[in-house]
C-alpha cells in the first residue's frame, strides 16, 4: 500500500472492516492501521467517519449518473430510465448492502441531529441527481410534486432493498414499476 493512499481506497478499506465489525464497531484507526499509514492520511480525504457515508452514497450517484449515459436509455419511457437509474444505484451499493443499512442507523441515532440533516440533503441530491439523469424536463408544480413523489418512490425502494436481502431483483424491479405507475406520478411521468 502506498505511504498516502486515495480516498478510494481509504474508503473500500473502511467497508472491507465493517464487513468483518459493523459501521458502530469501525473505528478510523482501524483502518489507518489497515492501511498502514498514520490517522492524518485519512484526515487528509475524511474529516471523519461520516464523511465515509457521504463517500459510498456519493459512489453510488456516480454509478447511477454513468449508467444515464447509456445510449439505450434514450430510447426508454420515463419510468424505464428512472428504474434502469434507480437500479443502477442500488447495485452499486449492493457489495456492502448490510454496512449500508447500518450507515443509516448510524445517522438516525439519537443525538446525531447534524447527521440526520446531511442525510435529509443527501435524499435531496440523490433525487435530483435521478431526475437529471433520466431526463427530467418538468417544471414549477409539476416538477415539485414529481420531486416529491419520486423522493418517496425512492425511498420506499431503497428501504425495501435494504429490509429484503434475498429478493430477487426482478421482484425489486416490479415493485419499482408498480410505484412509478401509481396515480399522480404515472400522470407526470408520461408529460
Amino acid at each position: 500500500m502506498p505511504r498516502s493512499p486515495s480516498a478510494q481506497q481509504i474508503l473500500d478499506c473502511a467497508l472491507d472492516l465493517a464487513d468483518a465489525c459493523g459501521w458502530e464497531g469501525l473505528h478510523l484507526f482501524a483502518v489507518a492501521n489497515e492501511l498502514g499509514v498514520g490517522l492524518d492520511a485519512i484526515a487528509k480525504h475524511f474529516r471523519q467517519k461520516d464523511d465515509l457515508v457521504e463517500a459510498w452514497f456519493d459512489r453510488a450517484d456516480q454509478a447511477m449518473l454513468t449508467r444515464g449515459k447509456g445510449s439505450d436509455l434514450a430510447a426508454l419511457n420515463a419510468e424505464k430510465r428512472l428504474e434502469e437509474l434507480l437500479m443502477a444505484w442500488l447495485g452499486a451499493l449492493a457489495s456492502h448492502r448490510t454496512v449500508t443499512g447500518q450507515m443509516l442507523l448510524y445517522k438516525l441515532e439519537p443525538g446525531h441531529f447534524h447527521l440526520q440533516v446531511l442525510g435529509l440533503l443527501r435524499v435531496s441530491r440523490t433525487v435530483q441527481w435521478w431526475r437529471e439523469a433520466a431526463q427530467r424536463e418538468t417544471l414549477h408544480l409539476c416538477r415539485i410534486a414529481e420531486e416529491s413523489l419520486l423522493t418517496a418512490t425512492y425511498l420506499r425502494t431503497f428501504l425495501r432493498w435494504l429490509r429484503h436481502p434475498m429478493e430477487d431483483e426482478a421482484d425489486l424491479r416490479a415493485v419499482l414499476r408498480r410505484q412509478l405507475r401509481c396515480g399522480p406520478l404515472v400522470f407526470l411521468l408520461r408529460r
